[in-house]
């Protein structure tokens, strides 16, 4: 997938997930301490998916059918995607999508519009002129992002809900719906995964991880997920939390950037300046039951700042969030700051919100 959130560097996955646990099997309910796993490269990421039912190894395939048939239909600039028809329909003529993507669309603008436009989901303008990630990444003059962001207005997204189609009124309009659709993509797996008896598994779609049922470490033991170290290796965690039937997401200034006259430029971008987001945060983890949600609101509070972000977060249902900053302090909302445990030798500190601004 050629969209923003996607294009993640290989093996720059941001969540781990920790299994404690020895080899074998739990009999009494037909879980397997060893899982069927698969781990493919799919969305411009490593995919994995892991089963650890009794007898379900089949479901793998079909897991992984889901995920390449919705990534066809997402990505951009190539022959076939529903979201490369309405970009170059822009302008012209609303376009009719499937009965898939209406509904990511839906939620894509829902986000938009609940983010006051901290998330956008036409960003693709400026995302395209910046092109962080790609070979021909370069950082454009002011008068070319001036230009861009008069095509950045999520307002300007039609959708039609009796014929499902989407129109974008000015030509030149980009969806980019990289910051939500690996989230959209992880919550249609989970469903494939139960709708075929599966109780306990793991789906990680490039840090994107749902942690279905409990752990097979024992019956009704959550599972113990490590959160990465924005500024280490991939395996370095900062701290765990015991989550079940959660989605873990996180957004950080350290997957892909650009350098130009010794100053970074990171791949999140304001869709108000046309520039990366310029705040305190070097990642933020955002605990939720759906990862659509998930994709979402990482990209929401992220713009937002730590204090904003934490007073956003904590207004909703069901969500928890984790922002690490640039200067090595760990905040964390109030519903998880018993059951989060920052690591001892992680060189991290909890950080006091009175001391935010």
């Amino acid at each position: 997938m050629k969209n923003r959130k996607s294009l993640i560097i290989v093996m720059a996955a941001l969540i781990l997930v920790i299994l404690a646990g020895c080899s074998g099997k739990n009999k009494e309910s037909k879980i397997n301490k060893e899982p069927y796993s698969d781990q493919q490269s799919l969305l411009g990421t490593y995919v994995q998916v892991r089963i650890y039912d009794e007898g379900k190894k089949d479901v793998l395939k079909k897991a992984f059918d889901r995920v390449k048939e919705l990534g066809d239909k997402i990505t951009v600039n190539e022959k076939g995607s529903e979201i490369d028809a309405i970009n170059e329909q822009a302008g012209i003529k609303p376009v009719k999508v499937s009965d898939d993507i209406y509904p990511l669309l839906k939620r894509a603008y829902e986000y938009s519009e609940d983010s006051s436009g901290g998330f956008d989901m036409v960003i693709g303008p400026i995302t395209q002129l910046w092109h962080i990630g790609f070979d021909d990444a370069r950082k454009p003059s002011q008068e070319e992002i001036d230009q861009a962001l008069k095509l950045v207005n999520y307002k300007k997204v039609k959708l039609n809900d009796e014929d499902k189609s989407v129109y974008l009124e000015e030509k030149g309009m980009q969806l980019d719906l990289g910051a939500i659709a690996k989230g959209f993509i992880t919550d249609e797996v989970v469903k494939v995964l139960k709708d075929n008896g599966v109780t306990t598994a793991i789906v990680d779609l490039g840090g994107n991880v749902y942690v279905l049922g409990h752990s097979p470490r024992g019956k009704d033991m959550d599972w113990n997920v490590g959160i990465q170290d924005p500024n280490k290796a991939r395996n370095t965690v900062i701290g765990t939390i015991q989550e079940s039937d959660k989605t873990l997401v996180t957004s950080g200034i350290y997957e892909r950037f650009l350098e130009v006259d010794g100053k970074s430029y990171h791949h999140l971008f304001d869709p108000k300046t046309g520039y990366p987001f310029d705040n305190d945060i070097a990642g933020v983890t955002v605990i939720t039951k759906e990862s659509i949600d998930g994709d979402g609101l990482s990209t929401a509070v992220f713009s937002m700042g730590v204090k904003k972000g934490l007073e956003y977060a904590e207004g909703l249902k069901d969500v928890d969030v984790i922002f690490v900053t640039k200067e090595d302090k760990v905040y964390v909302s109030k519903d998880i700051e018993k059951s989060f445990e920052l690591g001892k030798e992680s060189g991290y500190t909890m950080g006091d919100r009175k001391d935010l601004k």
